[in-house]
């Protein structure tokens, strides 16, 4: 039974994965920040699927906080196969010069810094036994950059080196490293990024048909159910309308 532990599981695309893979017969350690949402999420998995599930509570902002999380992991889901980095967001859409300091800490810590405590945690474990795979959710924004996005794509051109230097660190291990980039998903993102503001995130995807978070939980399904002589190193997907960040049907 594989062992698969996700970041930022409370919802958006981290409860979509966490839900999806549910249905493998796997155990699952799941974190979040919200107990509500991430008890819920644990909830639904236990009443409808026979996979075993670990709510860990905390922020991969905080180190400590990491640290703790990771050495309260009992014996039992401590083989950990699969770690999927998912906890991300952004903040605001403030063009450089009026740029928000706070925000600007929240994506990096939270984007490029948990994903990097999460990874120096728990890829020791990978490398002892010679097998695992760690899966990064990035964005389209990895590769290009959109008037607003200054520092959310800095961040997630971040993840896409890191998930580049990764794989190069990590191949004498066999162990597999793949950047997902999605583009446009109607999820909790826009709601994030607008500080809650629904009918401004609802403009965000006004006028076409956006990606859900089942998508990208059906592509990182797949990517986890090949052969173990096959690794995908990226992919990038969007909805159909969307060319890049910018450049949108209609």
């Amino acid at each position: 039974m594989q062992t698969i532990l996700i970041t930022g599981a409370s919802g958006g695309f981290g409860e979509a994965i966490a839900k999806t893979l549910a249905k493998k017969n796997v155990k699952l350690i799941l974190t979040g920040r919200n107990e509500t949402q991430l008890h819920a999420v644990c909830r639904f998995i236990t009443s409808n699927t026979s996979s075993k599930v670990l709510p860990l509570l905390f922020d991969v902002q905080d180190l400590e906080a990491c640290k703790k999380a990771v050495e309260s992991i009992p014996e039992e889901f401590k083989d950990i196969d699969v770690l999927i980095n998912n906890a991300g967001l952004a903040v605001e859409l403030n063009t450089i010069d009026k740029g928000d300091y706070e925000d600007w800490e929240r994506m990096i810590n939270t984007n490029i810094k948990g994903l990097l405590y999460m990874t120096r945690l728990l890829s020791p474990i990978m490398v002892e036994k010679k097998s695992g795979h760690i899966i990064n959710i990035g964005s389209i924004s990895s590769r290009e950059v959109y008037t607003g996005g200054n520092v959310y794509c800095a961040t997630k051109h971040a993840v896409l080196a890191l998930s580049q230097g990764m794989r190069m660190d990590l191949l004498p291990h066999n162990i597999k490293v793949t950047h997902v980039s999605p583009g446009a998903a109607e999820t909790n993102f826009s709601v994030v990024r607008f500080h809650g503001d629904q009918t401004r995130a609802d403009k965000v995807y006004e006028g076409f048909t956006p990606l859900i978070a089942e998508d990208v939980a059906n592509v990182v399904e797949y990517v986890l159910s090949l052969p173990e002589h096959v690794c995908i190193n990226e992919i990038n997907l969007t909805c159909t309308a969307q060319f890049n960040g910018v450049i949108f049907r209609g």
